[in-house]
């Protein structure tokens, strides 16, 4: 659907009480069922926000509670939204910032006359050396 035509729906919408709004929701959902559009699945929150303002209409709740509620888990599903989103940005950052770094370089093995025995003569040998 082109931008303008669009705007044009939601400049008649607003003009129309909140009941009349679901009446037109209704009609645009038979209309995509009758002549199979495929419109952008929603996402999980999204499903979860219009099950509860489906239930609410189902149960002839009124208008200006379904909007008061409706605000809220419009509220809480954006919270969840960005919580998601930065969870997502640290699960990146762990995987820049864990990159497998290079093993450090053993050190060299010691020499074969090299070891413990070596430096305690030499201590012992010393006069005023340790004891």
């Amino acid at each position: 659907m082109d931008e303008i035509l669009r705007r044009r729906i939601e400049r008649k919408l607003d003009g129309l009480p909140e009941d009349k709004g679901y009446q037109v929701l209704d009609y645009i959902e038979f209309l995509e069922s009758k002549y199979g559009t495929t419109a952008r699945q929603p996402t999980p929150v999204e499903r979860i926000t219009e099950g509860v303002g489906d239930a609410m209409r189902a149960a002839r709740v009124p208008a200006q509670a379904i909007r008061g509620t409706m605000g809220a888990v419009d509220s809480a599903s954006r919270m969840v939204e960005k919580l998601a989103a930065a969870g997502r940005a640290a699960v990146e950052e762990l995987k820049r910032g864990t990159a497998p770094a290079p093993a450090p370089a053993a050190p060299p093995p010691p020499d074969e006359g090299e070891g413990d025995a070596a430096p305690e003569e030499s201590e012992e040998a010393t006069p005023g050396g340790p004891a």
